[in-house]
């Protein structure tokens, strides 16, 4: 999982090949649509939730639908979906590499629920064996007609799956904080542009 090297594209296509046949390593925690947690989490899983306003009125939320089906939440310079052509769709593999502290680790995750209407779009994906956490993760955009407001939703349920990630996990929770932080970033940026 942990790498000292970037990992060509052969082994991110092998590996994406490798995780379609895998189930999600997690049990379900939420839906796309209302995010609802189940309550009590098993030992060791954090619940990470954050909102953002990005934007305002039909024209940004239809800028928010692009960014979120491009992938551009991810793209963060040290983080990226490795296999950014992949539809939101159910069962699509999700293959997100990270460059941290030096070291590369690319996460395969599956899509396992979806809602698309006219005023929210998002997904919510399961890690496989092939992630170095264990859990779901939930991006949503939404669009309010009374306010006209667009907000970005993320919200992960996770534990460490990895035991190098769990030896680290203050600096692997950091990560994590950052990466929420820096995705509102990114998905503002991308509507106001």
């Amino acid at each position: 999982m942990f790498r000292i090297n970037k990992p060509t594209a052969a082994a991110i296509e092998e590996e994406v090949a490798a995780a379609s046949s895998l189930s999600p390593s997690s049990p379900r925690f939420m839906s796309a649509e209302t995010g609802r947690i189940t309550p009590g989490l098993p030992f060791l899983f954090a619940h990470d939730f954050s909102t953002s306003t990005i934007g305002r009125g039909p024209a940004a939320f239809t800028s928010a639908k692009r960014a979120l089906a491009g992938w551009t939440m991810f793209d963060l310079g040290w983080i990226r979906v490795a296999n950014a052509t992949a539809p939101i769709a159910v069962g699509q593999t999700v293959a997100v590499e990270a460059r941290t502290l030096g070291l590369w680790t690319l996460n395969l995750s599956r899509i396992v629920d979806v809602v698309d209407t006219d005023r929210c779009f998002g997904f919510v994906y399961a890690t496989t064996a092939l992630h170095v956490e264990r859990g779901e993760e939930r991006f949503l955009v939404e669009w309010d007609p009374e306010s006209g407001e667009v907000t970005y939703t993320l919200e992960a349920v996770s534990r460490p799956q990895n035991s190098l990630a769990l030896l680290g996990l203050p600096v692997t929770r950091g990560f994590q904080h950052r990466f929420a932080r820096e995705s509102h970033e990114r998905m503002k940026a991308q509507i106001e542009s």
